[in-house]
């Protein structure tokens, strides 16, 4: 029987919330609610399961749990178990193919009707979950819910191995993976390329299907959207709307500008390693530096069984072992560089051109590594230690100099030097 979507709107009310959390603040209509949300900040108060020791805040919760390890709610065809009848023929709609709910204005079928519910909301505009503090609106609960803990500071879920919190579940999934394992499950089904993120595969295996369908006129690069041609067509064009209020340099995209400043003019640095206690500007920055203390190797090469810590060591391996990939070469000396970027430098030492300036004095420098070095001049910041008497310096050379005294006044001769 077909079943259409009702996509009238269904305004929430807003409730009365008199119940509130000493801890985090959140405000809660009911008790029970209330009560349950408690156990969250007591770890003591949990229901374990005992076959998976997966753990609930309410002991129905837990009950209807245990449903998953009987045979109360099973597929005849697959043999798995579920918490409930109603998700058991939910999943058994996908041995049949069944979509009975369908959209009555785009005609679009789903096998959950609150899967249609969500999706009425595209055409309807309607957000009926409205944040209380900053009146923000979501077409979703679960939405709202996560970003009320923007509000509060509430991270609930906690990793096991160093303790750190998170807001999402999803979030601190993703932390296990990344930090503290090697695995990487998805993997592409054209050229057996792993990733950690399903994101990650999804871009990557644009680049093997017929989907980049947006071409460049003028050099025949492919997009996924019209909005990355656009941006894509300024790098011919020239344009950059986006200008540093620091260095006045300009920029194509708004993130690249973002970037930049947090790159080149802020010494904030959020993020500190667990093992070294070093700090950095952004998270990319850290995960890749954490490397070094895992011994990880993300990157595979795909025609021996070399194993490489950076993907730049996997394209010079390639392009030198394999010939796989091209040479960038000098016109005016015949140096050859493995990345555009390395030649563009280079080629700044033939043309006298000094692109990056100072934000704190005139001098300007033709690399980027050139101006971050001699910006330490005007920063404070020392983030190289010894770690024979925890003296810190700006300069990686510094340390180096002084651990060969250290060592020597101190009778250490088998001891070792760390950021």
């Amino acid at each position: 029987m077909k079943m259409e979507a009702d996509i009238t709107e269904h305004p929430v009310v807003d409730k009365p919330r008199p119940y509130v959390c000493t801890v985090c603040d959140k405000r809660f209509t009911w008790k029970q609610s209330f009560n349950r949300h408690g156990r969250m900040h007591a770890e003591d108060m949990w229901y374990s399961c005992t076959q998976c020791e997966k753990c609930f805040s309410c002991q129905s919760y837990l009950r209807r749990h245990m449903n998953i390890h009987s045979s109360k709610y099973k597929c005849a065809e697959c043999g798995k178990c579920f918490q409930s009848k109603r998700l058991l023929m939910e999943h058994k709609r996908n041995h049949s193919g069944e979509e009975p709910f369908q959209c009555s204005i785009c005609g679009k079928r789903f096998k959950k009707s609150h899967v249609l519910v969500r999706h009425s909301r595209i055409h309807s505009g309607e957000k009926p979950y409205r944040c209380q503090v900053c009146d923000k609106a979501f077409s979703v609960s679960e939405k709202l819910n996560t970003h009320t803990r923007v509000h509060t500071g509430e991270k609930p879920y906690k990793c096991s191995v160093c303790d750190r919190h998170f807001s999402r579940s999803d979030n601190l999934t993703a932390h296990k993976r990344q930090i503290h394992s090697n695995s990487s499950p998805y993997h592409c089904q054209f050229c057996e390329k792993r990733f950690k993120r399903r994101n990650e595969l999804k871009h990557h295996v644009y680049f093997h299907s017929d989907a980049m369908r947006y071409k460049c006129q003028l050099c025949e690069k492919t997009f996924t959207a019209p909005r990355n041609l656009t941006q894509h067509m300024w790098v011919h064009t020239g344009y950059k709307p986006y200008q540093c209020s620091l260095c006045n340099k300009n920029f194509s995209q708004s993130s690249n500008l973002q970037i930049h400043i947090r790159y080149k003019h802020s010494n904030i640095r959020p993020y500190q390693c667990l093992y070294c206690l070093k700090q950095f500007k952004t998270s990319d920055m850290l995960k890749r530096h954490i490397r070094i203390h895992t011994d990880a190797k993300p990157y595979s090469c795909k025609h021996c069984s070399q194993q490489f810590t950076w993907l730049l060591q996997l394209k010079s391996h390639l392009l030198k072992s394999h010939n796989e990939g091209s040479w960038f070469t000098c016109d005016i000396c015949d140096k050859k560089f493995f990345t555009r970027h390395k030649l563009k430098c280079h080629s700044y030492q033939h043309e006298g051109l000094k692109p990056y300036l100072c934000s704190e004095c005139p001098k300007r420098f033709s690399t980027a590594y050139a101006l971050t070095h001699h910006q330490l001049v005007h920063s404070d910041y020392k983030q190289f230690g010894c770690c024979l008497c925890c003296k810190y310096f700006k300069y990686k050379s510094s340390v180096v100099s002084h651990f060969q005294t250290c060592s020597k006044k101190l009778g250490c001769s088998n001891a070792f030097l760390f950021e």
